[in-house]
């Protein structure tokens, strides 16, 4: 390998800063830099929203003060725009820092979160949820107001439901469908975590939506109409509807794309040098046998260290394969999903009390995702199952049983 061998990481998240880590490990001599446009080093995002509840202080958010990168000779650019992407010259533009120079590229820029295309939709008071930077004006806000509105039924949503619980805030969720998660959850194993909700003082509303934000004389958020006409008193508002990836930058490029960067099993995309990692990949999933996305920080770490390893070998040295999961520790019991739950062809699913449910998903009569409410015991067993990518099609009721003995399920054929 060429001594002075340049990588170059676009972002800063886990993603961008478990390569970053990774390469030093892999090429001790290497040019490494790392771009982000966030004015700050990598912080906890999962730790973020308990900080948005008023339940943590900043300190334990933060992960990487600027001196770790430092100390590993890693060069960090904070508050840089990444304007565009040459993959012929190998070269990456900045807004101000000028041209940077690379033999690899990782692209783990992640996403902004999608605005609301409604009237009034950027009022003041109405907040989005995903910086450290939108994690404390939300907290600010929410100490401070006495009604709310969150819109997004999906895992960010009730975050933002949860922090105004937490905030007693005076809330309405409003959710699309007849259930939160409606893709992953039937409307029985959702009413726990709709109890959950109005546990906290957070009334969910089905069948319904934003239509338009009424502001007040200096701009700020009074009230939400929604799509039935109805009108909710909001001087706090919470909008988690989904991502819009961070790729600007490389639209003038042969990038593929589709609904994320196209990524292989190696997180090599489809331009030479250029690999991707974390939210905004569309990987080859080698337990699902096909493209997938994940958003969880596992994923999205491992991610990072896969396609460091693979620009650091000059090869394709390793492969992603990661069952993923995904936890909410807002109420009195515990949740998790874990795979790909809002995936497959089959599934059963049982409740075994008020806050006690289970839901199997299947592929090709294989184990691929899954939630888990009030116990989650059997995980470990499932994302087995999923590792082993073991044929149970003929044992589903097995997997409903309490306790799951994986020593009941018939053997995997010899050389698995």
């Amino acid at each position: 390998m060429n001594m002075t061998e340049s990588y170059v990481i676009i972002g800063d998240g886990i993603a961008g800063s478990s390569a970053a880590e990774t390469l030093r490990e892999e090429a001790p001599d290497s040019d490494i830099t790392v771009v982000t446009d966030e004015g700050e080093a990598l912080y906890n995002r999962i730790l973020i929203k308990e900080f948005a509840k008023g339940k943590l202080p900043e300190a334990p958010v933060s992960i990487h003060e600027e001196d770790w990168y430092a100390e590993r000779d890693i060069d960090l650019s904070l508050n840089t725009h990444v304007t565009d992407v040459d993959p012929d010259a190998h070269e990456v533009h900045t807004h101000d820092s000028g041209t940077i120079e690379y033999d690899k590229l990782l692209i783990a820029s992640g996403g902004t979160p999608t605005k609301l295309p409604v009237k009034n939709a950027d009022g003041e008071g109405i907040h989005h949820f995903w910086t450290f930077q939108d994690a404390r004006a939300i907290n600010e806000h929410a100490s401070e107001a006495d009604t709310g509105v969150v819109i997004g039924a999906g895992l960010l949503g009730i975050d933002l439901a949860a922090i105004c619980g937490a905030q007693d805030v005076d809330a309405h969720y409003l959710m699309r469908g007849e259930c939160w998660w409606r893709y992953a959850l039937s409307p029985e194993g959702a009413e726990i975590i709709h109890d959950g909700m109005r546990d906290v003082g957070v009334t969910p509303v089905f069948g319904s939506g934003a239509d338009e934000f009424v502001l007040d004389e200096d701009g700020h958020v009074e009230a939400t109409i929604d799509t039935n006409g109805e009108r909710y008193e909001s001087d706090f508002v919470g909008i988690a509807i989904g991502l819009d990836f961070n790729i600007e930058y490389m639209q003038d490029t042969d990038l593929e794309l589709d609904d994320g960067v196209v990524v292989d099993e190696y997180m090599q995309t489809n331009l030479d040098d250029i690999y991707a990692a974390g939210d905004l990949t569309r990987f080859y999933d080698t337990i699902l046998g096909e493209h997938a996305q994940n958003g969880s920080w596992g994923s999205a770490k491992e991610q990072g260290q896969i396609a460091a390893t693979n620009m650091a070998a000059d090869d394709e040295a390793e492969a992603f394969r990661w069952v993923s999961s995904y936890s909410i520790t807002h109420f009195d019991f515990p949740f998790l999903s874990f795979g790909h739950p809002t995936l497959g062809d089959d599934a059963v699913e049982k409740k075994y009390s008020d806050t006690e449910w289970r839901r199997i998903t299947f592929k090709d009569g294989k184990v691929i995702g899954g939630v888990l409410i009030g116990d989650l015991a059997p995980q470990t067993t499932f994302k087995t199952l999923m590792r082993e990518e073991r044929e149970v099609s003929g044992q589903k009721e097995l997997l409903l049983e309490e306790t799951v003995d994986i020593d009941k399920l018939d053997a995997p054929p010899q050389g698995q």
